[in-house]
This record gives C-alpha cells, sequence and structure tokens, in this order.
C-alpha cells in the first residue's frame, strides 16, 4: 500500500457553498485524497482550519457514513446535542441518514488538522441544519427545491 502523502503545500482553498454560506469556510484548506490514490468507493480528505474557519456549514448526510480523525490543533465539534472540543487522535463517526448535523469550528489560535473519511451513496444528498440549504446530484437546493445559483463541487 502506498504511503499518502500529506503535503501541506497540496492543500488548497475551494467551496461550492453559495453566498453567503462560503464566508464561514473561507480559512478551510483541503485536499481530496481519494482520487489521488485510486479510491472509488469512498470519500477521503486532509483538511486544515485556520483559527476561526468552520468545515462546513452544520449538515448531515441522508446516504453516506462519515468519520473524522483529528491529526493536530483543536476544533469544536458542534451537534444538535451541543459541543465537543476534539484534540489529535479523537475522532468523530456519522452513520449515514443520522440528522445530527454537525461540523468543526477552530476556536483556537493555531490552525488545526484532520482527515474526513465518507462511504455510501453520495447520489443520497443530505441537508442543513442551520440554514435553508440541502444538496444533491444537481447541486444546492432551498428545501422547497429551488437552486441556488452555484454547483456543488465533488
Amino acid at each position: 500500500m502506498p504511503r499518502i502523502d500529506l503535503d501541506p503545500a497540496a492543500l488548497r482553498a475551494s467551496t461550492g457553498y453559495p453566498a453567503p454560506f462560503d464566508e464561514a469556510v473561507a480559512g478551510r484548506l483541503h485536499q481530496r485524497l481519494a482520487p489521488v490514490v485510486g479510491l472509488t468507493a469512498m470519500g477521503l480528505s486532509h483538511v486544515l482550519l485556520r483559527p476561526g474557519a468552520w468545515s462546513s456549514q452544520r449538515h448531515w448526510h441522508e446516504g453516506e457514513d462519515e468519520v473524522l480523525v483529528m491529526l493536530s490543533g483543536e476544533a469544536v465539534l458542534i451537534e444538535d446535542d451541543g459541543e465537543t472540543v476534539l484534540r489529535p487522535g479523537d475522532c468523530a463517526a456519522w452513520p449515514a441518514g443520522s440528522r445530527n448535523g454537525h461540523h468543526l469550528v477552530n476556536r483556537s489560535d493555531a490552525d488545526c488538522t484532520f482527515l474526513c473519511m465518507s462511504a455510501g451513496d453520495r447520489a443520497a444528498g443530505g441537508g442543513y441544519s442551520d440554514i435553508d440549504m440541502i444538496f444533491t446530484e444537481q447541486g444546492f437546493l432551498h428545501r422547497d427545491g429551488t437552486p441556488y445559483p452555484a454547483r456543488r463541487i465533488a
């Protein structure tokens, strides 16, 4: 098995979120590792959060399991049931279909990094707990099905 290079230089800032939902993730850098190493049945990303940045809008996946492993620094995991500080070695997981909206927020004064893995039916989409938005294969939509002007980035 090849060693995966978590090169910080390969991290990039991008989001498909429509405005104003993109602002909170402006300090998030990520590297999609699954395509680089040939994984086709699961997602794998290396993520860096600058101080003050969010990992995403608080979300859930209808058809995908999701696992997160903290590598460095610390961040606050925010879920429906409250907040938990995550530090290196801590793990969190959400089964497909659990509508427990979650994201990380870096409230510290230093960068933090983590790995995020997912597997399942990406086409099943999901939603966002705090904002009027869902995601499908067609992109970002209001809960009533009206599309946002931005495309979802795979």
